[in-house]
């Protein structure tokens, strides 16, 4: 994930072409690194008319046949050297977006090297064969375009809008850092500066920094690859050599592990051609055995604690255990997140929120705050958090949240509640097809063709939730949202007592630091 500075330059040049991009978009797009909490803004309206005009509006979309079908255009392809190519024509603006994707994220970078497939994104703007430093930089914004990268679970991406001519010569530049960096002592020693100085400012001196998106998987997974410290160790930064960063440049970013994506104004053919142009060359690498991420069954809910000297008010965060993806349990949980915690008519935010005024707002979802239920390959969380006020106490929480949750495991869940939830996913999945000029769609098809080898899997997300029935919904809430399955953090303000151990977001990445009552 570029750093904050580099965000705001870049929003800061934004050609006009873009003017109209919405704040939200820039946001969260143009964020990089370091997640941001939820909104903990309260929501004061009566919610009560606006929910009944929801309830039909859901039983009328669930009783009529729309005739419009929301179906992406997908080329896919596969090089000799094994770089997966997808091309997705789209009329509607003179703009095109370049993304590539790396199939390397977080989780399993090597042991001992925490943090380093975050400090290689960096490394990425440092220079190649034929740009120089930040060069890469100057070349998308002189041509109209903006730019970004992260670092997520399972990959580390990049991605430039740009004006539709100018497709070429992103792929031109996407290529030449492919092929080889400029992989130096000072470009080492200065990234790995910026990236320990970002990680102090977003998560060691930031109130709530890392709760609970860096925080609750280090509690609630016990798998290494899933557990350690994403943002990374310091000394483990400081620890990195130019032999390892070559290594990790030689084995990961290479077109074998890769999948490059356009989605705009073009052509396929011609833009197929232009990716052989440039990338066909590119040798494959020798890729190792892949880490094995498997978690066993949790059978005890684990309760944890932390401390935060900067936090104004103590918070609380709890979690479940997804199903594997792609399985009806999967799809089942993406509409009970729907029901439990999106918009202001889901159950928590009513009960917490309306009903028991125990907090202002509360968030959650899947891979909450790292990026949603599609772009991951392994175990994951659904989690939510919020904060509150100091008289209650974390027995009243779980009580609350435990009455919502028990309404789900004990009652008939109503298929209008199932109608509503489905339009409100509905709602979410076409704006984020269209969300940023593209990039939501670009971002779907490049993980479902690293993970799945099968980009077209965009078209068919609506069906799979279509069909998850009641029966479904009901044995998921049985077997994933049990307390077994559950691992709840809390966050209080102040310094830790001397008995306690230390916290995730400072100690050695082992994840099993912290307090457990």
């Amino acid at each position: 994930m570029l750093s904050r500075i580099l965000s705001r330059k870049l929003s800061q040049k934004l050609n006009p072409i873009f003017s109209s991009l919405s704040c939200t978009a820039l946001v969260v797009l143009l964020a990089g690194c370091g997640p941001k909490p939820a909104d903990n803004s309260s929501t004061t309206a009566d919610t009560k008319p606006l929910e009944a005009v929801a309830g039909q509006l859901a039983q009328q979309a669930a009783s009529s046949t729309s005739p419009v079908s929301f179906n992406v255009p997908v080329h896919y392809h596969t090089l000799e050297n094994g770089l997966k190519v997808v091309i997705s024509p789209d009329k509607t603006a003179p703009l095109a977006v370049i993304g590539v994707y790396y199939n390397i994220g977080f989780r399993n970078e090597p042991k001992n090297r925490t943090g380093f497939a975050h400090l290689f994104e960096h490394m990425m703007f440092q220079g190649s064969a034929n740009l120089g430093k930040m060069e890469f930089v100057n070349l998308v914004q002189s041509n109209g375009g903006v730019l970004n990268g992260s670092t997520r679970f399972d990959f580390t991406n990049y991605f430039e809008i740009v004006p539709a001519h100018k497709v070429e010569t992103m792929l031109w530049a996407e290529a030449d850092r492919m092929k080889g960096l400029a992989i130096t002592q000072d470009n080492l020693t200065n990234q790995q500066g910026v990236v320990k100085n970002e990680v102090k400012v977003n998560v060691l001196n930031q109130p709530y920094g890392g709760f609970p998106w860096l925080d609750m998987p280090q509690y609630a997974f016990d798998n290494w690859y899933n557990a350690h410290n994403f943002y990374g160790d310091l000394a483990h930064l400081d620890a990195a050599t130019l032999d390892d960063v070559a290594a990790f440049f030689k084995t990961y970013y290479a077109p074998n592990n890769a999948v490059v994506v356009v989605v705009g104004d073009v052509e396929a053919e011609a833009t197929l051609a232009m990716v052989k142009k440039y990338f066909a060359a590119i040798p494959a690498s020798t890729l190792p055995e892949a880490p094995v991420l498997t978690e066993l069954r949790q059978e005890q809910e684990k309760r944890f604690v932390k401390y935060d000297k900067l936090a104004p008010k103590p918070a609380f965060a709890f979690a479940y255990k997804m199903p594997p993806r792609n399985t009806p349990e999967y799809y089942a949980m993406g509409i009970i997140d729907q029901l439990l915690v999106q918009g202001s008519d889901s159950l928590l935010y009513q009960e917490l929120v309306k009903n028991r005024q125990v907090t202002g707002s509360v968030g959650g979802g899947i891979n909450y705050l790292l990026g949603n239920m599609f772009n991951y390959n392994g175990p994951m969380l659904w989690m939510s958090s919020f904060t509150h006020d100091e008289q209650h106490s974390t027995e009243q929480l779980v009580a609350a949240v435990d009455s919502v949750i028990g309404k789900l495991q004990e009652q008939p869940i109503a298929q209008a509640d199932i109608d509503r939830a489905l339009v409100k996913l509905r709602s979410s999945l076409y704006d984020n097809f269209d969300g940023f000029y593209g990039f939501g769609k670009l971002d779907l098809m490049a993980s479902f063709a690293l993970f799945d080898n099968n980009p077209a899997r965009i078209n068919e997300l609506e069906a799979n939730f279509k069909a998850v029935t009641p029966e479904v919904i009901k044995a998921t809430v049985q077997e994933y949202l049990r307390p077994g399955n559950r691992t709840i953090l809390t966050l209080r303000p102040g310094e830790a007592p001397a008995d306690a151990a230390t916290t995730p977001a400072t100690a050695p990445a082992t994840g099993k630091e912290g307090t457990q009552p």
